[in-house]
């Protein structure tokens, strides 16, 4: 069965395709379990974080709980879609609060974990690595990826670990290897197997490989007992759903994993790789 469960619409700030385009496309490829996971960006917003010099536009929540319930009901005899959100962390209260009350507001089927912020930048960014050393900027922001484990809302998924390097502007390859930090990234790994959360598998990793995190960290994250992965192709529009998911199963079951996780309302579904 096919899965695919972390994507974006034209709800999100950065969507190219409208949900009802998403969800058709996925259709015809044959997905089992799409999950719809639009940006909520309140970290952007309570710690003044901008892109390329211009506020982020927050999403109407309120547009895109019914609409997406809707196309949920309409789709459930052939696949299940799940209504759920992107939780961008931050420790500024004001951020935490307003995701608590999206929480209790619209009761989201699931809600991946991100970080997108370290320091009041976004790594995307190039200002985020200025007067930085690789090792530097890496390691605040796996920093910043430890503190989202303990954010004090309920969430399902932590969401691609090296983020950090997708666009980074060091010299190839840019992705975040065990070896550079394997302390922090044992902490981060743990946390989550104690927690039993989902890490999730991004194919969406840009200049930093085929997927985040790396082989070498999902490797790491097996031999320390860890079992729980989700796919994630992060599609921004339509082109993007599914795309590399054949690549990335494979190296789970290289590596030994047996089931893909899709987390819904609470339970956990394991899908057979």
């Amino acid at each position: 069965m096919i899965t695919d469960v972390h994507t974006h619409s034209t709800f999100s700030a950065d969507g190219r395709s409208p949900l009802s385009d998403m969800l058709a496309r996925a259709a015809e490829l044959g997905t089992a379990y799409y999950g719809v996971s639009e940006h909520f960006d309140y970290d952007y917003q309570a710690d003044g974080v901008l892109a390329e010099g211009k506020e982020v536009p927050l999403i109407d929540a309120e547009a895109y709980f019914p609409a997406a319930r809707a196309l949920q009901r309409q789709y459930a005899p052939r696949m299940r879609v799940l209504v759920g959100g992107e939780f961008g962390y931050t420790p500024t209260q004001a951020a935490i609060d307003r995701y608590l009350a999206v929480i209790e507001a619209f009761c989201p089927d699931f809600v991946v974990n991100s970080v997108h912020t370290v320091d009041g930048l976004d790594p995307w960014f190039a200002e985020y690595f200025a007067g930085k050393t690789r090792r530097e900027a890496y390691a605040r922001y796996l920093e910043r990826v430890r503190a989202s484990l303990e954010a004090p809302y309920p969430y399902e998924i932590v969401a691609h670990i090296g983020y950090v390097g997708r666009n980074a502007p060091y010299p190839a390859p840019t992705a975040l290897r065990y070896e550079e930090y394997p302390e922090l990234l044992d902490d981060i790994l743990r946390t989550i197997i104690k927690k039993g959360k989902i890490l999730e598998v991004n194919s969406s990793a840009r200049q930093a490989g085929d997927f985040l995190p790396g082989t070498d960290i999902l490797t790491r994250y097996f031999a320390l007992g860890g079992r729980k992965v989700s796919f994630a192709s992060d599609a921004h529009g339509t082109e993007q759903i599914c795309a590399k998911r054949g690549i990335v199963c494979e190296a789970l079951k290289e590596i030994g994993f047996t089931h893909i996780s899709v987390p819904d309302c609470g339970e956990e579904i394991l899908v057979p790789l």
